[in-house]
């Protein structure tokens, strides 16, 4: 599973810290760590959130990359459970809720930071491959969203935030079940903005871009067996600011969008992307 993007072996970058999740209790989903040289944006989102101020559930499906992530923050003083749950089924998601109230008390964020990416053009590509993109990519995040929604209703306050993908923006002949399920997200992240806006509640959206990720950078240097810093340079060429972003772009904006500084935005679907969707497609 795709758990994001990354910069290379850093946990202490980011940016100021300002108390701005002070007192707020965050669930982070995908909060462990791909294998692979950089550091995974959900692990980011950990270490940004508690350095400012929350306490965070750290839900991720391998238990003992959650419980690194939280005792990285543990390590800063901060405050982080680990959790182990399979985001594909919904018992599992009903029970992140149960596990939160039980450590946190209450829930003031949800962050959605999971994904697969099945590759193959409409005619190569099995009907598992597609199902399963969609189960990863998507269901499951709406699995999350409705256990957590009815205690942020209650509550008549909350901020989701999930994670998808430029690829959700653009068409993708070589990729349709992982661009179609990304823009899913999207038309998610919107329905449930405005059902859920009369209660308090604000649901956004971040897109990364090209990130210098073990997903993005790794994996791909893997499947064309070249090296890391070929496939790097090859992605960095093609982002109008010419070069490819880090965990703490995507960390830093998942934090905006959790805090009071975007108290007025909701059912936004936020590029963090270099500029790279406004000249491109997918190939």
């Amino acid at each position: 599973m795709d758990r994001g993007q990354g910069h290379r072996h850093k946990t202490t970058s980011g940016g100021p810290v300002s108390g701005r999740l002070q007192g707020r209790r965050a669930i982070v989903v995908g909060g462990g760590q791909t294998p692979g040289a950089t550091t995974g944006n959900g692990r980011a989102v950990v270490l940004s959130f508690a350095r400012e101020g929350a306490q965070v559930l750290v839900v991720d499906r391998d238990l003992d990359s959650a419980e690194e992530s939280a005792e990285l923050v543990r390590k800063e003083g901060g405050t982080a459970t680990a959790h182990r749950a399979d985001i594909t089924v919904e018992d599992e998601c009903a029970g992140i809720l149960d596990a939160a109230l039980a450590v946190l008390g209450h829930v003031d964020v949800l962050h959605n930071n999971v994904g697969v990416v099945p590759a193959g053009r409409t005619e190569d590509l099995g009907a598992q491959t597609w199902r399963q993109g969609f189960e990863v990519n998507l269901t499951s995040m709406w699995l999350t969203c409705k256990a957590v929604l009815p205690h942020m209703r209650q509550r008549r306050s909350g901020a989701i935030v999930n994670i998808s993908s430029m690829a959700g923006l653009l068409a993708g002949g070589e990729a349709i079940a992982y661009t179609t399920s990304k823009a899913a997200v999207h038309a998610m992240t919107r329905s449930l903005a405005l059902e859920y806006a009369p209660h308090g509640i604000r649901v956004n959206c971040i897109a990364p871009g090209m990130m210098d990720t073990p997903m993005g950078v790794d994996a791909p240097a893997r499947a064309e067996g070249s090296s890391r810093e070929d496939v790097a340079a090859k992605r960095a060429a093609l982002v109008p600011m010419g070069h490819q972003g880090t965990c703490w772009d995507v960390a830093n904006a998942a934090l905006f969008l959790a805090s009071q500084e975007a108290a007025f935005i909701t059912g936004t679907v936020l590029a963090v992307d270099g500029g790279f969707t406004l000249t491109s497609r997918m190939s």
